[in-house]
């Protein structure tokens, strides 16, 4: 029996790892699985692919009670902006020696242990960075992207005291920049994280000096390039899909600093915010310490507590405003603020917002082979990706509570 060749490989490769690509993500991931995903309105223009949509920003005005026989008020109408959102392009890339290669044609069961390792492991990282990106971290220009902030100025060293390590990772690539301009830290573009000494302090692999105390640690290169997160569309002054809430008042975010300890009335309030704008909150995003404080709550209140399953494989606490919304713990839910052990709670409205995208994460192609030489090296190269963003249809339908203290 002829033994395994490029050209059986590869449709083996896409017979076996492209169609399994959405369950991996459904399985993994918490947040982003929610999220409805489509294609709708997305096109191609000269200079990429972008997402367009109206949105409505103002109600019909004329509308007017009078005496008899007297002028009505002018004719009104619905007041419409347009969006256009240029989707984001996100890759990841795996790479094999020339000696693995060579199993395909003399162990394919050993090939394909390899190959699993490595294509399995790349789809469940870039679909859980996307969890990551989903909840962002922070708010304002630049700030998109940013891993952690940080904290201390410092001097011709490679240990860097931040706000958190929760988004940091032994081995990654990593930008010390101005969150405004952009400029790097002198020494650090593309330095490595050697270890992770505490939770708020990293080793890099060169030593500098800081002394600027605007400066955020991005993943090489994706400064401002990342999608849009929950905590940009719930800021309440950042332009957001091009749209200026200084221009648009209703286009506002709703972001409200705790700054203390969880409370059913801050929770009730955040879903009375969404609903007067018009908004159903249908979940509230939050991290492990913030559900334990919500554990704890009923707990003192003597009510009964357990999960919940919901619609969509979703178990979490249920909190009560009417229906009953699920509180779900997500360990990718930044959990860092002003003061120390506190948490995010995103309330959600899910019919507004989607994952705008061409097609899900894929491995590419595009010459009709998966794999790529890596020219100069005994070593071939594949890649995946996914052009997309998060939109969302109304801003203010959406709530973030900062600051919430962990137990």
């Amino acid at each position: 029996m002829a033994g395994a060749t490029m050209t059986t490989v590869n449709a083996m490769l896409k017979e076996i790892y492209e169609g399994r690509i959405e369950d991996q993500k459904n399985e993994e991931v918490i947040a982003v699985k929610r999220i409805e995903s489509t294609s709708e309105n997305v096109v191609d223009t000269v200079g990429g692919k972008y997402v367009t949509f109206p949105i409505r920003t103002r109600r019909n005005t004329g509308i007017s009670y009078r005496a008899e026989d007297t002028a009505l008020a002018a004719a009104g109408q619905q007041g419409y902006a347009a969006v256009q959102v240029p989707l984001k392009y996100g890759y990841g890339r795996f790479r094999v020696t020339g000696q693995v290669m060579e199993l395909a044609e003399t162990n394919p069961q050993a090939f394909s242990s390899a190959l699993d390792e490595e294509m399995d492991g790349l789809k469940t990282d870039v679909v859980k960075d996307e969890n990551r990106i989903a909840y962002g971290i922070y708010q304002g220009t630049g700030e998109n992207a940013a891993l952690a902030k940080v904290i201390a100025a410092f001097t011709a060293t490679t240990t860097i005291n931040v706000d958190s390590v929760q988004h940091l990772s032994v081995g990654e690539a990593i930008d010390l920049a101005n969150v405004t301009t952009g400029a790097f830290t002198t020494g650090v573009q593309n330095v490595t994280i050697v270890s992770i000494v505490s939770p708020t302090q990293i080793t890099i692999s060169s030593a500098t000096a800081m002394t600027d105390a605007n400066t955020r640690i991005y993943r090489t290169g994706n400064r401002i390039l990342e999608p849009t997160s929950f905590s940009d569309i719930a800021s309440p002054t950042s332009v957001l899909h091009g749209l200026d809430p200084a221009v648009q008042p209703v286009w506002a975010g709703n972001t409200v600093s705790i700054a203390g300890a969880l409370s059913e009335l801050n929770m009730i309030k955040a879903c009375d915010t969404a609903r007067v704008n018009g908004g159903k909150t249908s979940v509230i995003f939050t991290t492990l310490g913030v559900r334990r404080s919500y554990f704890v709550l009923l707990t003192q209140q003597r009510r009964y507590v357990d999960t919940k399953a919901y619609p969509g494989g979703f178990q979490g606490l249920p909190f009560n405003y009417g229906t009953e919304i699920p509180i779900v713990e997500d360990p990718d839910c930044p959990s860092r603020g002003t003061a120390p052990n506190t948490g995010n709670m995103f309330y959600m409205d899910e019919t507004k917002i989607k994952k705008y995208r061409k097609r899900p994460w894929y491995f590419s192609d595009v010459d009709g082979a998966i794999f790529k030489w890596v020219s100069g090296f005994d070593a071939w190269e594949g890649l995946m990706k996914c052009y997309f963003e998060y939109g969302t249809s109304q801003r203010n339908a959406h709530v973030l509570h900062t600051g919430v203290l962990e137990s």
